[in-house]
């Protein structure tokens, strides 16, 4: 199944977690996949893996909330590969740039700000960047990553469940600003996933637990979230814009 090949596609936070599963997946399906990664180094190392492996993939380190960095990475993206046909947002403060997870009085101004500098001015910053060259094609697939705690709620942990809220918002506003240069734009909410790379024994034991909320009733991964990307980025879902896409083995039923 080729149906990404010759397409360029960044995904940010693209070096691990649900990122680096995504990008493997859409190079197997023809894509070059760039990884734009805070921790550079990983992104690097995480690209030459998958170059061995035969596919295409470039590694920049990137700071989703700096502007200027997201720039440069598309700058240097549009210049080396000619194009770039999707883009995932899935760079966030969740794990990898750890957060609280306390009720909404016990937080601090300064991890509010940092969470919705990330995971909300982050996403309008890539996108922002990238429209303007899928404009100029006159095509292009952006995905969003928000949560289902958006759609859910949270007793914890607040500020994140308001940011991927933001998500879902900002996704159906651009996909009716961009829609007129063949442009889609998507999100999909994720439930509970076990996507840290050293998880202790709380996390496995509270993604475990999520799981008996399911109708499937198992610990959902990465690799769970692949499929529905891939989909999202290629030609199949041509005709679907707008629209928030819940993977989570069915707890969040609408």
């Amino acid at each position: 199944m080729k149906n990404l090949k010759q397409r360029v596609v960044i995904i940010t936070g693209g070096a691990g977690g649900i990122g680096i599963v995504a990008a493997e997946l859409m190079a197997t399906r023809g894509a070059h996949v760039v990884l734009a990664e805070l921790d550079g180094a990983r992104a690097q190392i995480e690209a030459d893996r998958l170059t061995t492996l035969g596919l295409q993939a470039t590694a920049v380190e990137t700071d989703v909330a700096n502007k200027s960095s997201v720039q440069s990475m598309v700058d240097l993206v549009t210049d080396k590969l000619g194009r770039i046909d999707g883009l995932v947002n899935n760079a966030a403060m969740f794990s990898r740039v750890p957060m609280s997870r306390v009720g909404s009085l016990s937080l601090t101004e300064a991890e509010w700000d940092k969470m919705m500098e990330i995971n909300v001015k982050g996403v309008w910053n890539v996108c922002s960047s990238v429209i303007p060259k899928m404009r100029d094609q006159g095509y292009g697939k952006i995905v969003n990553i928000s949560s289902g705690t958006a759609l859910k709620g949270s007793p914890s942990r607040i500020h994140y469940v308001t940011s991927k809220a933001a998500v879902i918002g900002y996704t159906k506003s651009l996909a009716m600003e961009v829609g007129e240069h063949n442009i889609f734009v998507n999100c999909i909410a994720p439930g509970s996933t076990l996507s840290e790379e050293n998880p202790t024994d709380a996390i496995i034991e509270a993604r475990g637990k999520a799981a008996n909320s399911r109708c499937i009733k198992r610990v959902q991964t990465p690799d769970d979230l692949a499929g529905p990307i891939a989909f999202f980025i290629g030609p199949d879902s041509d005709f679907i814009t707008g629209q928030t896409l819940v993977v989570d083995g069915g707890s969040c039923l609408h």
